[in-house]
């Protein structure tokens, strides 16, 4: 691959790292020419290593995207990547001259933050840098918050190719002489047992070292041998070292000024620290976990993603002064936590965050941005719109939405998605797709004209309960659909029930008139669709897409547990309550099932709602009659992670319906209490026998079925169930294609 690559040339820090790494990795077995707007220390370290550098004076922005121009012609590269402001503006200014070459941009860091400690700068480079970056093609942000935090200001979440930094873990410094290091570069004498605390950042605000020196000073009223070292220099330097004798432990802390060797600073220290505001991915905890030390850091940028805070190392939330002097506390006063810490973290950089991985990604993401660049320009019309019960907060219908984008992804991992929801600026964060307001119908009509294939997304939209306005909403959109020339097709849904005749008539005509095939979840939605006359789309039995989805992990599982103080090591009966009418009626027959199942069984009535927080009252109502222990899981978790809470139930009672289709999907029995013909309809369609109305339940009738599931009689059949409902499942996505290709074919 041909590869040209674009900084500024002052970079310094993990941005300098992360350029002088990759560029010098990706030579290896690609060609790559780098070019630098500043003459310095950087370009040549990098014509020293042997790189191909071009070094094109910063005189203006004109002058240099003259020369880049021209290189380009001489070079013919396949993708052209920026690094920083003025790489950046310059790439904007030949993107505007030649766009036959993919553009796209590394965002080292939040771009509103680079500047903040000169005003000048900010204002000009700043706002030239954040004006360029509208203009790119393509964004690899550092990390996945980085990515999260460009979404929110308006940049296209199908644009984003996120990267993580890397670093060749290979040959950390040993038996390492410490004492004579730190007295020979800094004339500092220190003890055997000294415990030694180190950063490595630039003196400036948005590093916030004043609250790593506050920090440091709580600690070390309490652990005397604590000692601290400030890598790096900066506009605060004077301020930090005021603060530190202000504090009464200027002798303990050292301002080191810049640091050339980093290795061996890190292997001089036990305990690395970073206290930044906001950061990407930053080297310097990356140069400390290959140097063996313990660490400690703000929750910035993808540390989440590295650090499991308590297993291998410890977070604190930015300007936590006092979680900061308790976490310095537990690694100093513990020599074997700091090792074992250590070791766990190393094994999980070395793994996830090594340089051979983020080569591995940068290489996959230019084949992403060659490929997405080219069907730009070839296809005017290959999107995709997803309409359904969106961003309300519902878990089930969230499940729904996260299983269609990721099979359509499995279809055509470069096809433009459009979701229309309820609030979009979610959805865009959460599933990486495009949003518009379900209501915008100017917005909606423009991304069906770009639109292969609409999608009226699962769940039971064909129904007025609810409301005919919604009903009417719905079916107005696969006509309009249809007369934008897409392909329609109603996706693993549920039908009914439609009760008013106005509205019988009205769907009936428009169904049969707009759409190209249904999927249906259950065997009475088709009964409903026969009764009514739709007889055109080509109509097909399957499953609810979220039969597909998995748990999570079982750390992340059990973070939720602790998360709302409950136990992990007891037995559970699951409870998927919902507010509805006849409710209170039978309240106090749940109450006696639950306090049933405790008194024979052991198992601790556990309420997961699936609508949050709409779930949470009635749960909060039964709760507060039992006379057992019970637990609410009282905060909003992930899709994932509500399935694997309930995969963890002996037996699910719910009155919602995808509380029992998650448990049914990872092998749980249930019992479900009905209050709608779509509760019914999965029960049926899976062949269960543990089906209530819920105006008829009573505990009589719910007792023995709470045998039957504890019992394990259940087992095979509902594994049975579940592998049986993943297959039927495919008939989906098979849908979804065969629509696509048609479309294709057609064009």
């Amino acid at each position: 691959m041909r590869i040209l690559q674009m900084m500024g040339g002052g970079d310094v820090g993990g941005a300098k790292t992360h350029i002088m790494t990759l560029v010098q990795a990706l030579s290896k077995e690609n060609d790559v020419c780098l070019v630098s707007f500043r003459d310095g220390d950087f370009p040549r370290e990098a014509i020293s290593r042997g790189l191909n550098v071009k070094v094109f004076q910063y005189v203006n922005p004109y002058t240099c995207r003259n020369k880049v121009l021209k290189l380009i012609e001489e070079f013919k590269p396949e993708i052209m990547h920026c690094h920083g402001s003025k790489a950046n503006l310059v790439g904007a200014m030949v993107r505007a001259k030649k766009h036959s070459l993919p553009l796209m941009t590394t965002v080292h860091s939040d771009y509103r933050l680079d500047y903040m400690e000169n005003a000048l700068k900010q204002y000009t480079y700043g706002t030239l840098n954040a004006i360029a970056l509208r203009f790119m093609d393509f964004y690899q942000p550092v990390a996945d918050r980085m990515a999260r935090t460009l979404i929110t200001r308006g940049f296209d979440p199908q644009k984003m190719c996120v990267i993580y930094n890397g670093m060749d873990f290979k040959d950390p410094i040993k038996n390492f002489d410490r004492i004579s290091y730190i007295k020979e570069q800094w004339g500092v004498d220190i003890a055997p047992d000294d415990v030694l605390c180190g950063i490595a950042a630039r003196l400036t605000a948005v590093k916030d070292i004043f609250t790593c020196i506050r920090g440091f000073a709580g600690a070390v009223k309490e652990q005397p041998n604590l000692r601290l070292f400030l890598a790096g220099d900066g506009e605060d330097e004077k301020a930090l070292k005021k603060l530190s004798q202000t504090l009464g432990i200027a002798d303990r802390v050292t301002f080191c000024g810049w640091v050339t060797s980093m290795d061996k600073f890190f292997a001089s220290m036990d305990i690395n620290l970073l206290t930044s505001v906001s950061e990407t991915f930053p080297y310097s905890i990356l140069e400390g976990v290959r140097e063996g030390c313990a660490t400690i850091c703000s929750d910035v940028g993808g540390m989440s993603e590295l650090i499991d805070s308590g297993e291998n190392g410890f977070i604190f939330k930015p300007k936590d002064i006092q979680s900061l002097t308790k976490y310095i506390l537990s690694f100093a006063q513990s020599k074997e936590k700091r090792e074992l810490f250590s070791k766990r973290l190393y094994e999980k950089a070395d793994c996830q965050f090594s340089l051979r991985a983020m080569c591995k990604t940068q290489l996959e993401n230019y084949e992403l941005v060659i490929r997405r660049f080219k069907r730009a320009k070839k296809c005017k019309r290959d999107e995709i719109v997803i309409c359904g019960a969106y961003g309300k907060g519902n878990s089930g219908d969230d499940a729904i939405l996260k299983a269609i984008v990721q099979e359509m992804r499995e279809i055509d991992p470069d096809r433009r998605i459009t979701v229309m929801s309820r609030r979009p600026l979610e959805t865009k964060l959460v599933y990486r797709t495009d949003a518009v307001y379900t209501f915008r119908i100017d917005q909606i009509l423009r991304r069906l004209h770009k639109s292969a294939l609409y999608i009226n997304g699962g769940g039971s939209l064909m129904q007025d309960v609810t409301s005919t306005r919604s009903l009417r909403y719905y079916l107005l959109t696969l006509d309009q659909a249809k007369r934008m020339g897409c392909k329609v097709i109603m996706y693993g849904c549920g039908i009914g029930p439609i009760n008013k005749p106005s509205n019988r008539k009205y769907a009936t005509k428009t169904i049969n008139r707009s759409v190209d095939i249904i999927t249906l979840r259950d065997d009475l939605s088709r009964g409903e669709l026969n009764s009514m006359g739709i007889v055109k789309p080509d109509i097909r039995l399957s499953a609810d897409p979220t039969i597909i989805l998995k748990p999570a992990s079982d750390l992340l599982v059990n973070q939720a547990f602790e998360e709302c103080n409950i136990p992990l090591d007891k037995n559970y009966i699951g409870l998927g309550i919902r507010k509805w009418k006849g409710l209170d009626d039978v309240m106090d027959e749940i109450v006696k099932a639950s306090e049933y199942a405790y008194k024979k069984y052991e198992l601790i009535p556990l309420f997961v709602p699936i609508e949050y927080p709409a779930d949470l009252e009635p749960a909060e109502q039964i709760g507060s009659k039992l006379k057992c222990p019970y637990y609410i899981v009282t905060k909003r978790q992930s899709i994932e992670t509500t399935i694997g809470i309930l995969a963890r139930m002996k037996t699910v009672i719910g009155i919602r319906l995808h509380s029992l289709m998650f448990s049914a999907a990872a092998g749980v029995p249930v019992i479900g209490m009905s209050y709608d013909i779509k509760v019914d309809g999965f029960l049926k369609y899976i062949g269960s026998r543990t089906c209530i109305q819920l105006s008829d339940v009573t505990a009589d009738k719910l007792l023995p079925l709470i045998d039957e599931c504890v019992s394990g009689a259940l087992d095979d059949e509902v594994r049975q169930t579940a592998e049986m409902l993943r297959k039927r499942e495919r008939q989906n996505v098979d849908s979804a294609c065969e629509l696509l290709e048609k479309y294709e074919r057609q064009e």
